[in-house]
């Protein structure tokens, strides 16, 4: 086949896809290298339209085999696709990859060296078969996920990194649950557990102990406590609703769409507790504070000592909302403060 430059990037995936369904391997490694020149040039429109031409081979291609197209699927994200155009797909193979992984231990242990032949990849599926009782397909496909699922979970990684990808997810609990109890060795799904359990849109109750004053924020898009802690002192000190220190510029940029690392360190404002008066570690997330009367009650209390993280936001590419709706009227605020209790030792 004669390989035409100006095809387009939909084009090329889907002779990217043909060649790997009739397992043409040098055919495969030709559309790669041309794909990687046309994304340049590509708009979103034929981003997605690639996206949606690789869907089928993604479905198909076994685990083992799968990864280099998976890292294709996050690269026509990071580029400009629409995240939800092979999200479906990208779910299901992450799921079941994840669920299939975490059977491999308890049949063949964690030290067992990768296969880097026919003849080493097949001791180690029988080996599986046999500890499981499984047939050779099964044992396969446990050995397959084990040894390349780690490789599959950006393709995930880079969609759930926008609000409209997290927002269209399917089987979000299922992926949460094969991605909790994810072997330490595949170290990527601590990473997509955390983009799973993003709260969008969630409405906090946020109470300043020390003034009485009690306000509602909508967030979205925060990834972890240090991150919301920067992003509430910049929208209440910062907006002139709170006394004390605004974060400067470089904490707040780095914390939302600039560079990971400020030029110096972030310092803490607050001392983040819950309405039962427990501390909200900053290395927790906004999701692991219990609901009180419908709403995440955080209060904001003296910081006890000095504090300060260096890196702003755990996923780079996540753009965080941190909104205030309102300042309670009095009545209501003390509605609220009669909710909350004094902080407790750590």
């Amino acid at each position: 086949m004669r390989w035409n430059p100006k095809r387009s990037v939909a084009e090329l995936c889907t002779a990217l896809a043909e060649a790997v369904d009739r397992h043409d391997e040098d055919g495969a490694q030709k559309a790669f290298k041309e794909i990687v020149k046309a994304v340049g040039r590509a708009g979103p429109a034929q981003l997605t339209e690639a996206l949606v031409a690789l869907r089928p081979v993604l479905a198909e291609v076994p685990l083992g085999n799968g990864a280099p197209l998976a890292a294709l699927a996050a690269g026509l994200v990071e580029a400009g696709g629409d995240p939800v155009a092979a999200l479906d797909v990208l779910a299901e193979r992450v799921a079941t990859g994840l669920e299939q992984a975490a059977r491999f231990p308890a049949l063949a242990g964690t030290d067992v060296a990768q296969p880097n032949d026919p003849e080493s990849a097949r001791a180690v599926v029988e080996r599986v078969a046999e500890a499981g009782g499984l047939d050779v397909d099964e044992a396969s496909l446990v050995t397959q996920a084990w040894f390349t699922v780690n490789e599959w979970i950006p393709a995930l990684l880079l969609p759930l990194q926008q609000k409209a990808g997290r927002a269209a997810l399917p089987q979000r609990q299922r992926l949460v649950e094969a991605a909790s109890v994810a072997p330490e060795e595949i170290d990527a799904a601590h990473w997509l557990l955390g983009l799973l359990l993003v709260l969008d849109d969630e409405r906090l109750v946020v109470v300043h102990r020390a003034s009485g004053a009690v306000f509602t924020v909508t967030i979205s898009g925060v990834g972890d406590n240090f991150q919301l802690h920067t992003l509430l002192a910049h929208t209440l000190i910062g907006g002139g609703h709170l006394p004390g220190k605004a974060p400067e510029l470089g904490w707040v940029a780095a914390s939302t769409d600039g560079p990971l690392q400020p030029p110096a360190p972030i310092q803490g404002q607050f001392n983040l507790v819950d309405a039962g008066g427990k501390w909200i570690w900053n290395e927790g997330r906004p999701v692991d504070v219990e609901p009180v009367a419908g709403h995440r009650i955080v209060v904001l209390d003296p910081a006890p000592y000095v504090r300060s993280w260096n890196v702003g936001r755990v996923y780079p590419l996540m753009r965080p909302e941190v909104r205030l709706d309102a300042a309670l009227p009095p009545d209501e605020a003390a509605a609220w403060l009669r909710l909350v209790n004094p902080a407790k030792s750590p």
